[in-house]
This record gives C-alpha cells, sequence and structure tokens, in this order.
C-alpha cells in the first residue's frame, strides 16, 4: 500500500507544501526548508516553530489516516485526510523521519524507512523511533529550540534519480520558492507577515496574482458572498494590460505559468491557495472555456471554508476543485463579467474609457460586425460621420470610393490577422498607439470638420471626440481643435 501511495502524483514543490501546511496548523511563525545536494545522499530538511507534538500526538501524526476526513475540525486546519505527511513524504523519499517537542517536553523522534518494511519479525509496521544511523546532526537544531518540529527526507530516489545533478537541485529550488510564495503568498504578506518561510536560508516574497492596488487596474470588485449560507466569498480582478506594467511588472504579474496558465480562478481554503487558475468546468453552450490570450488577465479570487472540502470534491493533492451544482450560476455570472472586461483591456491595449463617463455621445465606431448563419464578416460603417461627410462631397467619385471601402472590406487580412496574434501572444498595436501627434491629427481634424458641417460647434464636436475611445488617449489634440470660420 505504501508503495503504491507513492503513485498519487506530487511534485516536490507541492509535497513541501504539504509539510508547511501541518507547519501552520501548528501554529508556526517561521519554516526553514533546506535542500542539500550531496548527490545519491542528498536529502531536504524542513524545520518549524510550532506548538510540536508529544509522544502521543506524534505517533498518531506518523499513522496513515491518522484522522477521519468528515470529523468536523478548527476553521483554521489546513489538513483534511491525515495522510498529508506520509504521503508527500514518501512520493519523494523512502525514509521519513520527524523529530518534535512542546514546550516543556523532551524531544521525540519517529522513523519510516521503506526499505525496512518487511524486514522487521516483530512488527508489520516497522515505525522506528530516533533518526537512522548517522543523521542525528540533522536533528541538532530541535536542541536549541523551545518547541517545533523537524521533517527529515532521505533516499531521495524520486528527486535525484539518473542524471540528476547539483545545477538540477538549482532548478528544483526555483521551482519549489515559485510554487510556495504563490500557494502561501497571503500568509507571506502583510506587516508582519503571518507567516515567515525561507528556502536554503533565503526568505521568499509574497507573489500576488492580483497586483492589488495598482492604479492600471481596470477591475477590482468588492468581496461577493455567493450565496451567504455557502460560507463562499469571490472577488473579481482585470490586471492591467503589459503596456501599463514595467517590464519588471510583466514579469512577475505572468507568475510561475505564465500569463494564460494563470488565468482563471483561484481557490483557495483558509488563506491557503489550492488551485491556481483555470474556469473550474464553466463555459457556455456545454463547452468549458479554455485558457487563452484574450482573457489572460482575469484573475478570481474564490475562498471556501475548509467545511466545504467535500462539496467541492478536494483531493488530497489539494490540486483540484470543483464548484457545487447550486453555486456554478453564480460563479458563471461573476465570471463571465470578468471575462467581458478581461477581453476588453486586452483588445483596446489597456485604454478604456472610465466607467464615470458615457460613450453615448462619441463617434461611431468605424467597422461595423455583421453576424449571419453563414459567419462573421465586418463592414465599414457607412453612417460613420467622416465616411457620411466624404460621401456627401464626393460627386462623381462617390461610386469609385464605395467600391473602394467595399475593396478594403473584402481583403481584411483576417486570417493573418489572427496567426500573428496567437504568434505574438498580443493583439496588433492599432488606435494610435506608435503615431506622432501630426500623423493624429491627420484624422482628427478631417473628423472635427465633418462633425462641424452637421451643425455643431466647436464645444460639441469637441466633446463627441473626447468621447471616442480610438481618441481618449490624445485629449490634448483635442482640446486644441478650433475651426474659426464655424457657424
Amino acid at each position: 500500500m505504501l508503495e503504491s501511495l507513492r503513485g498519487l502524483g506530487y511534485a516536490p514543490a507541492t509535497a513541501l507544501a504539504d509539510l508547511v501546511d501541518n507547519s501552520i496548523a501548528a501554529n508556526a511563525r517561521e519554516v526553514a526548508i533546506g535542500l542539500e545536494w550531496l548527490g545519491p545522499e542528498s536529502r531536504v530538511r524542513v524545520i518549524d516553530n510550532g506548538d510540536g507534538m508529544d509522544d502521543p500526538a506524534l505517533e498518531a501524526g506518523m499513522r496513515l489516516g491518522a484522522c477521519d476526513p468528515r470529523t468536523e475540525r478548527a476553521a483554521t486546519d489546513l489538513g483534511r485526510f491525515g495522510l498529508g505527511l506520509k504521503t508527500a513524504s514518501f512520493s519523494q523519499a523512502r525514509r521519513l523521519t520527524v523529530a518534535s517537542r512542546k514546550k516543556g517536553g523532551p524531544i521525540v523522534c519517529l522513523r519510516w524507512d521503506l526499505d525496512l518494511i518487511g524486514q522487521e519479525a516483530r512488527a508489520e509496521w516497522p515505525l522506528f523511533e530516533g533518526p537512522a544511523p548517522g543523521s542525528e546532526h540533522l536533528l541538532q537544531p530541535l536542541k536549541e529550540m523551545p518547541h517545533g518540529t523537524i521533517v527529515l527526507w532521505e533516499k531521495l530516489d524520486r528527486i535525484v534519480t539518473d542524471g540528476f545533478t547539483g545545477k538540477n537541485m538549482i532548478e528544483l529550488a526555483d521551482r519549489v520558492e515559485a510554487h510556495l510564495a504563490m500557494t502561501f503568498h497571503r500568509f507571506l504578506s502583510g506587516h508582519p507577515p503571518m507567516l515567515r518561510l525561507t528556502l536554503n536560508g533565503r526568505e521568499l516574497k509574497p507573489w500576488d496574482p492580483y497586483l492589488t492596488g495598482h492604479p492600471g487596474k481596470a477591475l477590482e470588485s468588492p468581496t461577493y458572498r455567493i450565496p451567504p449560507s455557502t460560507g463562499a466569498t469571490v472577488q473579481c480582478h482585470v490586471l492591467p494590460h503589459r503596456d501599463m506594467l514595467k517590464p519588471a511588472e510583466q514579469d512577475a504579474a505572468a507568475g510561475p505559468g505564465g500569463w494564460t496558465q494563470q488565468e482563471g480562478f483561484y481557490v483557495y481554503r483558509n488563506r491557503r491557495l489550492l488551485l491556481a487558475g483555470g474556469w473550474l468546468g464553466l463555459g457556455d453552450g456545454g463547452k468549458p472555456w479554455p485558457r487563452d490570450e484574450a482573457h489572460r488577465l482575469a484573475r478570481i479570487q474564490l475562498d471556501i471554508p475548509n467545511s466545504a472540502d467535500a462539496d467541492w470534491k478536494i483531493n488530497i493533492l489539494k490540486s483540484t476543485a470543483s464548484p457545487p451544482v447550486r453555486l456554478r450560476p453564480h460563479l458563471h455570472r461573476l465570471a463571465t463579467e470578468t471575462r467581458h472586461k478581461a477581453r476588453q483591456v486586452f483588445a483596446c491595449r489597456g485604454h478604456l474609457t472610465p466607467a464615470s463617463g458615457t460613450r453615448s455621445n462619441a463617434v461611431a465606431d468605424a467597422w461595423q460586425v455583421r453576424r449571419s448563419a453563414h459567419g462573421t464578416s465586418y463592414r465599414i460603417a457607412r453612417d460613420h460621420d467622416l465616411v457620411v461627410s466624404i460621401l456627401n462631397r464626393a460627386g462623381p467619385l462617390k461610386p469609385d470610393i464605395l467600391a473602394l471601402l467595399r475593396l478594403v472590406e473584402e481583403s481584411v487580412p483576417v486570417q493573418r490577422i489572427w496567426l500573428d496574434t496567437a504568434e505574438d501572444k498580443e493583439v496588433p498595436r492599432t488606435g494610435f498607439a506608435e503615431a506622432t501627434d501630426r500623423e493624429v491629427m491627420e484624422i482628427l481634424y478631417p473628423l472635427f470638420e465633418a462633425l462641424i458641417s452637421q451643425g455643431l460647434s466647436n464645444a460639441e464636436a469637441r466633446e463627441r471626440l473626447s468621447r471616442t475611445p480610438l481618441f481618449e488617449r490624445h485629449q490634448r489634440l483635442i482640446t486644441a481643435l478650433e475651426v474659426k470660420d464655424a457657424q
């Protein structure tokens, strides 16, 4: 059974996160993780200053399934199955040693060694007391601590495999750091933080998925209860477009998995992150939403109580969650609204008209979308103010102008645009993003005159242009517009 449990699917980072869970549950304020490269003798050690355990508690903790997952537990408890310490440890190592002491008590130590199971005549479940010979010094820090626990992994057969080198251990430490900084970011933030977590002596800094408080964010909603009786809360976020972020902010905001992989729901239980990204199987027309570039700025914080584990189908690895049926409509509505806003920000490169304004008086979009049973097509708006003005003044050239418009419509390089967007992971730069003031004025002034020719005053024409998304970044140029001989 123990050999079978090794295949549950833990990665080193997720296994270590389970050990940190135990430390937090024991009220630890400091957890130190050490990955020590010694070739085949490499080891992992986790030291915390939590409450510690006495001998009966340690023996219970080293048993498989030490607690019934159906049992009601403290609201702050991060465990559920009573398996995390053992399954996480055995997934990476064949020898697990745990030493602990409660305040005022002696140091107690028990050890599992999978290589010795079945070789001990007196017991089918050989739990050994004390560390393995030669490993005693690794438990020395506990002698200087009033209380706390040390977890030691040895015989790292699932980590130190054939061809594994010191460089691989460094890369592993980087992955572990990124995962723990994400998983426990709400414990690591604050002044002072609830938890101080170090890896090989370096303090981990929290990774905030939401860029909380960033002035460029398009959405940072209030926290909603959905519905109040479930204890679940949601907060919706739309991150700034990368054009509005500094290079360092772009790299940090992308997260361990990159922009697309990190979009979607972030499910927490007791502030501990269980699931980072994905849309929880929600979608439209029976098809789940995929993770795609257009919605990569959407991130939704979802908190659930630990009493809801069964309803949400939380697995032993704390890596999957499925919302109860009664909550899915609420989550779908909030996710749809957040995805829509994120798509707008992505398409407009983050430059949206402020919510306090209105576009009802803006100049119409130059393009119209037409959908039919035969598909979607794009047409230049014939009622656009500048188009109307030109056609009214075109005289005998009007048929040629209409023919030119139709030629442009039928030759839009849709496939090329789609391919370039997929490859560049970014929409093409439009909306005068790189245009000079002179280039913008070459379009802006004729449109201004077209509005004046329709009977608008200078002020009214400027007002309409200021509300038009295409020119909203050029308010200074709009303010300077003037037709001196206007009526």
